[in-house]
């Protein structure tokens, strides 16, 4: 597994090579992140939320619970068929 290292911000992101040299990520995946964000940014408007904070955390602690799910499924699934 490797580290999620945050953007530095897009003045500090590098668009030659394959990944960016500020935070080491590739571009695909900061421009699919950035893609993400802004599909988020589109639902919350269109459902005119006054609770931003509330649903974006939400979203994190969803999200974070879903890939500990998907992780421990994956373990099962390999230790499985180790046996």
């Amino acid at each position: 597994m490797t580290e999620f290292k945050p953007c530095l911000g897009k003045s500090a992101c590098t668009d030659d090579g394959t990944h960016c040299r500020a935070c080491g990520r590739p571009h695909k995946e900061i421009l699919r992140t950035r893609q993400i964000i802004d599909e988020l940014a589109d639902l919350i408007q269109a459902a005119n939320y006054s609770n931003v904070e509330e649903f974006t955390a939400y979203i994190a602690r969803k999200t974070g619970h879903k890939i500990h799910h998907r992780r421990k499924q994956e373990n099962k699934r390999e230790k499985t068929a180790s046996m």
